[in-house]
């Protein structure tokens, strides 16, 4: 228990809701105010007016006309308002001790109240107020506006602050937004004050906002994808493709927080209240003048900045990139990704080899920096001309020659045998195989040499087999193939004829396998040569009749009769797909 006369009361060590308890408390809910010094009746809670009479290191004596002079702790005096003796002050009757005769006054208590008299009369709710936070309490902030005052933690900024204490001591502007004269409580907010000034300011921004003019605005927050820009009431989006003509991976490699940054207005929905902004845009753009910086056909050097699937991105200048497309990069290698030639950071020299000023575009090209070998490929392999050189890598439709380091030439399938089909290249080679083929075209701007094996060779259906094999000839071979549509008979090595299915036998046949099987030595009978197609028809069942009394002139006649000679031969497409599927 505090003794009478001896409250200290220093830098608040009382909050204000104890204190207005205690006033209360004390003057037994309200306060008398006597303005004389001849008092009578005085009782606990009244402010009366006294003069002093000493003044010592702790108390000052005070003379309220009454039986017994009171005493104020000198602590409750600032310290250049300590009174002097003979000084009229008003203080508050805390306590009267009649049977000790000691009378208890607050000069503290007393100013108090004044000071919330005058607050309450002077302002209402919705009036804006100034004050110093004097110190953070539960909740929020005490501000000094005259008497301390409650300002809650999420009203002390629109963006409610991590840690207020860091306002203590700042002199603050807010609005009362709640009065209780009851119980002396005023609740501020400085944020609804900042909101209304936002809401207004922006109103002003939005009503003058012009599209292309130069703006000065504050960063205020910065996100991945750009940052907004305080404009003075309302915050714009700056973009980051709209920061800089270079490349940017983050928008904090160009603005910073609270950073003051003039940008263009670009575009603006009053509506939706979005205001679109450009930082490079309020810049000169380096693409003003392109054609004469980098000219089509002009060298020149610079880093690759980024690899993408489809090429590379090398920088000319400072807002300046240009795309070295994949098929750009080297004359004869077939470059499956940029990273085999290329990494980030890689100094490049390069030609420029078209311009998009409207889409700011640069097409670049690596390979052109050196000589094109294609424009000699012509001259050094002309066709007709015999190459050797290794087998480098295999397709379904055929195998690629080396001829030399980057130059190709192509042998197709159908390329390496006058008589024999190949499904597959690996049927006759394999990878690293020295070959010899003769050269056989030279497209230049396609970039293809075409090679042949059997070129090297006479054809022997130009020739040989036209004259060695004729139409119902009797010949002996070697069933080699079996398919759905007949059999494939070898008369003689590499060189093969087809026995139909229909030309088995003379009764309907459902599977070659019923006839004849891989291995058997069989006679037939040729009943085609086709020259254009490069076939052999044979058939068993005519063989057959020849060998049982007919002659070949009576087998090919009675199968004109029968109306069997072309309908019943496979055709070429059937042949071709049986040979892929082989």
């Amino acid at each position: 228990m505090v003794r009478p006369g001896r409250y200290v009361l220093v830098n608040n060590v009382i909050s204000d809701e104890e204190l207005n308890k205690e006033l209360t408390e004390a003057m037994g809910g309200q306060t008398q105010m006597d303005e004389g010094f001849a008092v009578r009746n005085l009782e606990a809670g009244s402010i009366v007016k006294g003069r002093v009479t000493r003044v010592t290191r702790e108390d000052v004596v005070v003379d309220i006309n009454y039986k017994a002079e009171g005493i104020v702790p000198i602590l409750e005096f600032a310290a250049d308002e300590i009174p002097e003796v003979g000084d009229d002050i008003e203080v508050l009757l805390e306590e009267i001790d009649e049977e000790n005769g000691e009378i208890v006054l607050s000069k503290r208590k007393a100013d108090r109240i004044r000071n919330w008299e005058r607050i309450m009369e002077k302002h209402d709710v919705g009036d804006i107020v100034k004050g110093k936070a004097i110190r953070k309490i539960k909740g929020g902030l005490l501000v000094d506006i005259g008497v301390p005052v409650f300002l809650p933690a999420s009203q002390v900024d629109i963006r409610r602050s991590a840690d207020v204490s860091e306002y203590i001591g700042r002199e603050l502007e807010c609005k009362i937004i709640k009065i209780d004269r009851d119980r002396r409580n005023i609740v501020l907010s400085r944020r609804k004050m900042m909101e209304e000034e936002r809401e207004r300011r922006k109103a002003d921004v939005l009503g003058s906002l012009v599209k292309g003019e130069i703006r000065r605005g504050v960063v205020k927050n910065i996100t991945d994808f750009g940052a907004f820009v305080d404009l003075g009431g309302i915050d714009g989006l700056l973009h980051i493709t709209d920061m800089s003509w270079g490349r940017v991976s983050h928008p904090t490699e160009v603005v910073k927080l609270d950073q003051q940054i003039d940008v263009k207005v670009l575009d603006f929905d009053l509506q939706r209240e979005r205001i679109s902004l450009g930082l490079k845009q309020a810049q000169e753009s380096p693409w003003e003048n392109i054609e004469e910086r980098f000219p089509i056909g002009s060298r020149h050097t610079g880093p690759v900045v980024n690899i993408m699937p489809y090429g590379c991105f090398v920088k000319l200048a400072d807002g300046i990139e240009g795309l070295v497309h994949i098929s750009e990069m080297s004359w004869t290698r077939q470059v499956s990704h940029p990273s085999e030639l290329v990494n980030v950071g890689d100094n490049v020299e390069v030609v420029v080899l078209d311009i998009n000023k409207d889409k700011h575009e640069l097409s670049l090209g690596m390979k052109q920096t050196e000589k094109n070998p294609w424009t000699q490929v012509e001259a050094k392999y002309p066709i007709g001309t015999i190459i050797e050189g290794k087998v480098r890598n295999m397709t379904n439709y055929g195998a690629f020659i080396e001829l030399e380091e980057g130059i190709d030439g192509l042998l197709h399938v159908n390329d390496m045998s006058w008589t024999k089909k190949f499904a597959h290249p690996s049927a006759l080679l394999k990878k690293g195989d020295t070959v010899r083929a003769v050269v056989l075209a030279v497209d230049q701007e396609r970039k293809r040499v075409t090679l042949g094996i059997k070129q090297l060779e006479d054809d022997p259906w130009a020739k040989r087999i036209p004259e060695k094999y004729h139409t119902s000839d009797i010949v002996t071979g070697t069933v080699t193939k079996l398919t759905n549509f007949g059999a494939f008979v070898e008369i003689e090595p590499d060189l093969e004829g087809l026995l139909h299915i229909s030309e088995m036998a003379d009764r309907k046949i459902e599977k070659p396998e019923e006839v004849v099987k891989v291995g058997d030595q069989i006679t037939v009978m040729i009943i085609n040569v086709d020259l254009n197609d490069r076939k052999i028809g044979l058939s068993l069942r005519a063989a057959e009749g020849v060998a049982n009394g007919s002659t070949p002139e009576e087998q090919m006649a009675k199968r004109k009769d029968q109306q069997m000679p072309e309908s019943n031969e496979a055709s070429r497409e059937d042949i071709d797909r049986y040979i892929k599927r082989d």
